[in-house]
């Protein structure tokens, strides 16, 4: 497929008409996701009253419940279908967000977080597995961008609406938007079971010597790459939406000292930022290697977190409301450089029926680090140590840059986004010979 301006006309006119019922799917998805999201620690914390640091390891739960299934989703993507493994993980989350809506005791809390832990053991690799296996070409690295920008404005959105409507007095409007998150995960289950459902998302293994070469997760993860890949996520993951949906509004309420309105408003201006400078970021992207589009990101995102940490001495102001606001937009500009680059790199490295453990391997990593997020947030936080806190990130965002560096020398030009032709994969690791 040729490569083409990435404008909005042509990336719909190039799209299959299964990758638009995939498009729409993201919007639904999303929208109710957005009502909860940038909320459940204050919910948690002010609503249900746990401690922040009970909360904290609450939210670090969903991310250690999706670590220990992730190995094995991976693995069913592989043989079951993308499609199977994205209805399992919707129909988890909307589960969930349902038990968390009444939960008042700490033993109903651990069940709706454990549900919405299987949601991401296997929805979201499952979903970037069955974005390649419709989009080909320049096209699918436009896809990660734009789908990208659909979820943050689906976030945004529901993080108004969120925002206007939670208030930590009432507990009934935080028991709602949860239930209309549950409702909202159902869309994409029609969907995959309706228009969607010949797309099943699975690749047959070649039957070339290739095929014999080991598959089992730590023989991927020697292979060139890879293991880069998943120190990446890893670390992305804590300094970015780990400490983002955690970390975060925990700090802004707590040291910024601004309300639950601020940071609901906050996510919405990160939203606005995204789908206005999305196009802008792919067309700038073309003929760049995507290594040094992360490191930028990386660059980005620490100025971010600099901006949030000068709101300590003005806690309660105005200007603490300024630079709070400031955070999602730089943070988010950041954003828009992440989608099309790390995932574009994991599937375009990917032989096409390892595709679910090789997401599954940098999923992993992104629930490691979605686990120690909020931990040292809750903790740190919780015994004044913000300065520490940011100082904390500042650092991981050195190493994120320093990450996409070394992952630079280990792929190819066209993994790495240097051309539109034919991707060459690593060359497979030798098979042992029979004793």
């Amino acid at each position: 497929m040729s490569s083409s301006p990435a404008t909005l006309r042509n990336f719909w006119d190039q799209l299959p008409t299964p990758g638009r019922w995939l498009l729409g799917s993201t919007v639904f998805q999303v929208l109710g996701r957005g009502l909860t999201l940038p909320f459940t620690i204050i919910y948690l914390h002010e609503v249900r009253d746990f401690s922040l640091d009970v909360a904290g390891a609450l939210m670090a739960l969903i991310g250690a419940v999706a670590l220990v299934l992730t190995p094995l989703a991976g693995y069913l993507t592989d043989h079951w279908g993308a499609r199977r493994m994205v209805i399992i993980g919707s129909l988890a989350q909307s589960i969930g967000v349902s038990v968390l809506a009444f939960a008042e005791t700490l033993p109903i809390v651990i069940v709706g977080i454990t549900f919405i832990g299987i949601c991401q053991a296997g929805g979201w690799s499952a979903f970037n597995v069955l974005i390649s296996s419709i989009v080909e070409g320049p096209t699918r690295q436009q896809y990660f961008g734009i789908n990208f920008a659909l979820i943050n404005l689906g976030i945004g959105l529901g993080g108004v609406v969120g925002g206007i409507w939670a208030d930590v007095d009432r507990p009934e409007t935080f028991t709602a938007i949860f239930l209309v998150d549950a409702a909202c995960m159902l869309i994409p289950v029609a969907l995959m079971m309706g228009p969607l459902r010949e797309v099943h998302g699975r690749s047959e293994a070649p039957t070339d010597e290739t095929a014999a070469a080991p598959t089992h997760y730590w023989a991927l993860l020697r292979r060139p790459g890879v293991a880069h890949l998943v120190l990446i996520s890893l670390v992305f993951a804590f300094v970015g939406y780990g400490q983002m949906e955690g970390g975060f509004p925990a700090y802004a309420r707590g040291v910024s000292e601004v309300s639950t309105r601020v940071i609901g408003w906050a996510f919405a201006l990160n939203t606005l930022v995204i789908v206005c400078f999305q196009f802008f970021v792919l067309r700038r992207m073309e003929g760049h290697r995507r290594t040094r589009v992360m490191v930028v990101m990386a660059g980005l995102w620490a100025l971010a977190w600099l901006a949030l940490g000068f709101t300590a001495p003005v806690a309660g102001t105005a200007a603490a409301v300024v630079l709070v606001m400031g955070y999602h937009a730089v943070f988010a500009m950041g954003e828009t450089m992440l989608q099309p680059t790390l995932p574009a790199i994991t599937n375009d490295l990917a032989p096409a029926h390892l595709r679910g453990r090789y997401n599954a391997l940098t999923a992993g990593a992104f629930q490691v680090g979605a686990v120690v997020a909020p931990l040292s947030a809750g903790f740190l936080l919780r015994h004044d140590l913000g300065m520490v806190f940011i100082g904390t990130l500042l650092v991981g965002c050195g190493l994120l840059g320093l990450s996409a560096l070394r992952l630079e020398r280990k792929i190819s030009p066209a993994v790495n986004g240097l051309s539109g032709g034919p991707v060459s994969l690593p060359p497979e690791p030798p098979v042992p010979a029979a004793p």
